[in-house]
C-alpha cells in the first residue's frame, strides 16, 4: 500500500506552524524582527516540527497544542544553529550568508537567546509540566553535546563511541523530544512514548551521520556550503575516524594533521583517503542500521497513515543529498 509522503500528509498543519512561528517571532526590537524574518525564510527543511506533527498524528493529537510544540522545537533548533554558526565561525548555511556573517556574532548570540526564552514562554502556554520537563532536559542535553563536541575539536584520537555520544546529545536528542512529545500530547502509555522516543533518537542519529558523509561528497551547490567545512573546523567526524582506522600510514598522518590544524589545504587528499578506505560506505551502513532501528521502534504503534509516513521519513533520511 502506497503511503502519503510525510510532507504532504501534514502540509496544512505545517502551514499553521509556520504562521505561529512568524507571529511568535514578533518583537518591539527591530533587529530581532529583521533577523527573525531572515532565519524563517532561510529554506530550512522544518524536519523537527514535522516530526512533532507526524508523531502527534500517530497518537491522534494533532491540533493547536501540537502546532505550538512544533514551533517550540523549531525555535530551539534555530537558536542552536545561531550559536553553532558563531562558535564555528561559519559564513554560509543552506547557500545563504549566516546571520553572524551579516549582523555579527553579538547579535546572533543574543537573538539565539531570544529564541530560547521565547520557546520557554510558549512552553508555559502549553500548560503541561511533562512537556516542560522534556524540553528543559532536552535543551540541557543539547548544551552538553555542544561542549563535548568542543572538547573533540582538533583531537584526532576521538573514538567512534565518543563521536556517537556527541551527535546523540547535540543532534538526535531534539529529534527524540519531537517524537516523544507527540505521544505525550496524545496521552499515550509509557510503552508508546518510549517507542516514539527511540524512533526519534535513531532517526536523528541517522540524519547526522548522512550529514557527515555529505560534507565530503555532496554537490556544494546542493549542500549550500563548502565541502570540508567539518575538516576546516578540525571536527573528527565518523568518515575521518574510519579513514584513520583503515588508511595507509601516509593517509593517517595526513588526516591527523588536518584535524589537529584545521583548514582545507589537503581536502582533495582527505576525500581520496575517505574514498579509498570505504569510509563513506561504512558511515552510510551505520546510518542505515540506525534508520532500521527507528523503523523497528514503530512496531509498537498502531498502523496508520502517520506511522507509515514516519517509516518513510526514516527512508528519506538515507536518500537525501543535502
Amino acid at each position: 500500500m502506497l503511503s502519503t509522503p510525510p510532507q504532504q500528509l501534514v502540509a496544512d498543519d505545517m502551514r499553521a506552524v509556520n504562521r505561529l512561528i512568524i507571529d511568535s517571532l514578533r518583537s518591539d526590537v527591530v533587529l530581532i524582527n529583521q533577523m527573525g524574518q531572515y532565519i524563517v525564510n532561510s529554506g530550512g527543511k522544518r524536519l523537527r516540527p514535522m516530526l512533532v506533527l507526524l508523531a502527534a498524528g500517530a497518537c491522534q493529537a494533532l491540533g493547536p497544542q501540537a502546532h505550538k510544540v512544533a514551533a517550540i522545537i523549531e525555535f530551539i533548533h534555530t537558536a542552536t544553529l545561531l550559536h553553532d554558526d558563531v562558535v564555528d565561525e561559519s559564513q554560509l548555511r543552506r547557500g545563504r550568508e549566516t546571520a553572524n556573517a551579516i549582523w555579527g556574532n553579538e547579535a546572533s548570540v543574543l537573538v539565539g537567546d531570544f529564541l530560547y526564552s521565547r520557546s520557554f514562554e510558549m512552553m508555559v502556554e502549553v500548560g503541561s509540566m511533562r512537556v516542560m520537563d522534556i524540553l528543559s532536559h532536552t535543551t540541557n542535553t543539547i548544551a552538553e553535546g555542544e561542549v563535548m563536541q568542543l572538547l573533540n575539536i582538533h583531537d584526532p584520537d576521538t573514538t567512534e563511541a565518543r563521536y556517537l555520544e556527541v551527535i546523540q546529545s547535540k543532534t538526535a536528542k531534539l529529534f527524540e523530544a519531537a517524537a516523544r512529545l507527540g505521544a505525550v500530547l496524545g496521552g499515550r502509555d509509557a510503552a508508546e512514548e518510549a517507542a516514539l522516543a527511540a524512533y526519534g533518537m535513531h532517526l536523528g542519529t541517522a540524519f547526522q551521520l548522512i550529514d557527515d558523509v555529505l560534507d565530503y561528497e555532496a554537490s556544494e551547490e546542493r549542500l549550500g556550503k563548502q565541502l570540508g567545512d567539518d575538516l576546516e573546523e578540525g571536527k573528527p567526524t565518523l568518515p575521518l575516524i574510519h579513514a584513520m582506522q583503515h588508511g595507509t600510514p601516509d593517509q593517517v598522518a595526513l588526516i591527523r594533521q588536518a584535524i589537529e590544524h584545521g583548514g582545507r589545504e589537503h581536502i582533495d587528499a582527505v576525500v581520496a583517503a575517505i574514498r579509498d578506505t570505504g569510509a563513506s560506505d561504512y558511515v552510510r551502513k551505520v546510518a542505515a542500521r540506525e534508520a532500521g532501528l527507528a523503523r523497528q521502534a514503530l512496531e509498537a504503534l498502531p498502523a496508520s497513515p502517520y506511522t507509515r509516513a514516519l517509516h518513510e521519513l526514516a527512508e528519506q533520511s538515507l536518500r537525501r543529498d543535502h
